[in-house]
């Protein structure tokens, strides 16, 4: 009886998971555009500064586990919903942080 329970939200979140992860690859082409599109000069004069080296721990933390969970979500079949939960919040979070980033350079981009 249990099974009918859970049945549903292993349907909807193996639904939510593929639209989330196509709709990130889908921005990612997307925002990739206007970097090829802007003048090449203004992008080689875009220097990342930081003190601190751990600044880059974060993202590759993000984009390591979005590989991981796209790729055992579709091993899978969207099977887990758990892997499938987790590859949401994932997938949410680094489109947040890729957004950020992209304005950030489209802002620096448009000043010089």
């Amino acid at each position: 009886m249990q099974f009918y329970l859970v049945l549903p939200f292993m349907k909807t979140s193996a639904i939510i998971a593929k639209a989330v992860s196509r709709l990130f690859l889908l921005l990612l082409l997307l925002a990739i555009i206007p970097l090829f599109q802007a003048d090449s000069n203004k992008l080689q004069h875009l220097y990342i500064v930081t003190q601190s080296k751990w600044l880059f721990v974060f993202p590759v933390i993000l984009i390591g586990g979005f590989v991981y969970f796209f790729i055992r979500c579709t091993m899978n079949k969207y099977k887990e919903t758990d892997s499938n939960w987790l590859l949401i919040i994932n997938t949410l979070v680094l489109m947040a942080y890729c957004a950020t980033l992209f304005l950030r350079v489209y802002e620096l981009t448009l000043k010089q």
